[in-house]
């Protein structure tokens, strides 16, 4: 005996129209209809609409789940496969994502002495709190009681110490984006000495910034859209400028053993 589309609706979650629609284009097209024309779903069916839904829940899209559940090379145990290993990758992602929720909810991160309305006036819609977890999670595991007692200090920032805070990174980046314009060499002694000054601005203001870190932190500049979109605020290209402009410092610095 085959389902009747509210059974295989009722079985599978799904609403009688979702099944209707993917009988109109073709995707789970019903084993039989009875003889009243009604659509009959076989065992076979049911299990094709499983991939289909697992597929959806994996973000695929309709075509693309076709094209994997016609493809004839491919056959139940390949889907489940192929399946269990996306399955599998957005658990660990999930995880990963728990994992700092559950550090966020453990403690308010930066603490800032600064009301919700002075946090809007000074970051906008820049979130501190998660930027601090995601620096704590790149740098802090090499000092965690430094990187935590940097925190605490910056937790002590008023509202006019983010301000002056806020002059100088702006007179910094624009003499970086300055010597940019000017086709200054990022690998030049004028571009690293300029480097060198957003180095400093972050040891006084945040922690100590060792050639490396400020070098990690160009490349961060450069690799991750956020920071990329903040620099390049400053000048176009800024951000590629910057991690250039970096790792000549460091390797200068290194070289004169700084």
């Amino acid at each position: 005996m085959g389902h009747t589309v509210g059974e295989a609706a009722r079985i599978s979650g799904q609403t009688v129209r979702t099944l209707h629609h993917y009988d109109t284009i073709g995707l789970l097209v019903p084993a039989e209809r009875t003889a009243s024309g009604y659509r009959s779903y076989s065992e076979r069916d049911l299990e094709r609409l499983r991939q289909i839904l697992t597929y959806r829940e994996l973000g695929f899209g309709l075509d693309r789940i076709a094209e994997l559940l016609d493809d004839p090379a491919a056959d139940t145990r390949a889907h489940l496969v192929r399946q269990h290993a996306l399955v599998t990758e957005r658990i660990d992602r999930l995880r990963t994502m728990a994992r700092a929720l559950e550090r966020l909810m453990e403690a308010d991160t930066m603490q800032l002495d600064l009301t919700p309305g002075e946090r809007l006036e000074l970051f906008g819609d820049f979130d501190v709190d998660a930027r601090a977890e995601e620096a704590r999670e790149r740098w802090g595991a090499c000092d965690p009681e430094a990187f935590d007692r940097s925190l605490r200090d910056v937790g002590r920032y008023t509202r006019d110490d983010w301000l002056r805070n806020q002059a100088e990174a702006a007179e910094v980046y624009g003499a970086l984006a300055r010597a940019m314009d000017d086709g200054v060499p990022a690998d030049s002694k004028a571009a690293a000495d300029l480097a060198e000054r957003h180095r400093d601005h972050i040891t006084r203001w945040f922690y100590d910034c060792t050639v490396e870190t400020h070098r990690g932190l160009g490349q961060l500049y450069a690799d991750d859209e956020r920071f990329t979109a903040t620099v390049d605020a400053h000048g176009q290209g800024l951000s590629v400028y910057l991690r250039d402009a970096f790792a000549a410092n460091a390797a200068r610095r290194g070289a004169d053993g700084d």
